[in-house]
């Protein structure tokens, strides 16, 4: 190969890397995000959990009998 072929290839190695180094980037950035909304549903998933868990204790506590507006 002669000096030009190498530096066309070469040129074309760096820019694909260039490519893949800006979609890693991107794609880290992606994930990151959407560890931080998965974070943040299970939060929320386990305060609503914890929340029915809780009126589900205070109905089975609640005797059964009519309010008293009847």
């Amino acid at each position: 190969m002669d000096q030009q072929a190498l530096t066309t290839r070469l040129e074309k190695i760096e820019t694909k890397l260039a490519y893949l180094e800006d979609f890693l980037t991107r794609l880290q950035d992606e994930v990151v995000g959407r560890n931080a909304v998965l974070d943040r549903l299970i939060t929320e998933n386990t305060a609503m959990k914890d929340r029915l868990q809780s009126i589900s204790r205070n109905l089975e506590e609640m005797p059964n009998q009519k309010p008293p507006h009847y």
